[in-house]
């Protein structure tokens, strides 16, 4: 949910104390332009800072539908200073995040050519303050959020385990860990995979495996009692999803989905 101190925050850090650059007499229309082709996000984030200068905003185009140059994704109508001051802010936030959503559906894609359910999931490795809409960019790619903060899931990653080793973390984490809360466990050895599984894990996570290392680990997970999950992550691409996808894994995880992505190129004009 965008709220009013989050565009507050927005707006006072491109305005600052000063603003002679927008001071522009009378009311006037804008539109939110396409110039490359994508999958839009971030609207309700346009919409909401347009709304909060009291301009009057609509919504052309809906979350997640692709779009191509020429392209209105939003108008809005109001005092043309208000308009200019929300400009920026608004192709910034709209631009980042259909970047974001652009690069899931391409990797959504990509592992659609080889896999029917592998799912694509993003990462924590998203921007300080800006990780709901990146988060929501992520699923209107088609992709999924992963956890959305420390609360939604336990991972038990490579520290752990070297403080307390493989078994010791998995059950010191289970013991303390919700009914509710999954444990995703993390591994960097082929052999680690079937005894995460078997100490109690959820979900396994193959880190930094190539896709030869990810099948052999699947395999032996599933020997195991085929109900836990696995995941693969680390330097995943959008040219090697399919290389992943092909393994049987469940889940592949990119942090490059929100911390790499491009952003898209938009437009706002006036008049």
């Amino acid at each position: 949910m965008i709220t009013d101190a989050d565009v507050e925050q927005w707006l006072r850090e491109d305005v600052g104390h000063h603003d002679v650059t927008n001071d522009v007499p009378g009311d006037t229309e804008g539109r939110l332009v396409a110039k490359e082709p994508g999958t839009v996000a971030g609207l309700d984030a346009a919409r909401a800072v347009f709304s909060y200068l009291d301009c009057d905003p609509t919504l052309r185009v809906g979350v997640g539908d692709p779009i191509e140059p020429g392209d209105v994704l939003l108008e809005v109508a109001g005092p043309a200073r208000k308009l200019l001051r929300g400009e920026r802010v608004a192709v910034n936030i709209v631009g980042h995040a259909s970047g974001i959503a652009t690069k899931t559906a391409a990797a959504v894609d990509a592992a659609r050519t080889v896999a029917d359910d592998t799912v694509i999931a993003g990462t924590r490795k998203t921007t300080p303050g800006l990780r709901g809409v990146e988060k929501r960019a992520v699923a209107a790619g088609g992709g999924d959020t992963h956890r959305l903060d420390l609360s939604h899931m336990v991972m038990v990653k490579d520290n752990h385990v070297a403080e307390m080793g493989l078994e010791g973390a998995i059950s010191h984490f289970s013991d303390r860990a919700s009914f509710a809360t999954k444990l995703d466990v993390e591994v960097e050895h082929v052999e680690d995979a079937p005894r995460a599984a078997e100490f109690g894990a959820d979900i396994v996570l193959l880190d930094n495996m190539t896709p030869d290392e990810t099948e052999r680990a699947v395999e032996l997970v599933a020997g195991t009692d085929g109900e836990t999950l696995t995941e693969a992550s680390g330097s995943i691409t959008v040219d090697t999803v399919p290389h992943y996808a092909g393994t049987g894994v469940d889940i592949i995880s990119m942090g490059s989905l929100t911390h790499s992505a491009p952003t898209l190129d938009l437009s706002f004009r006036t008049g």
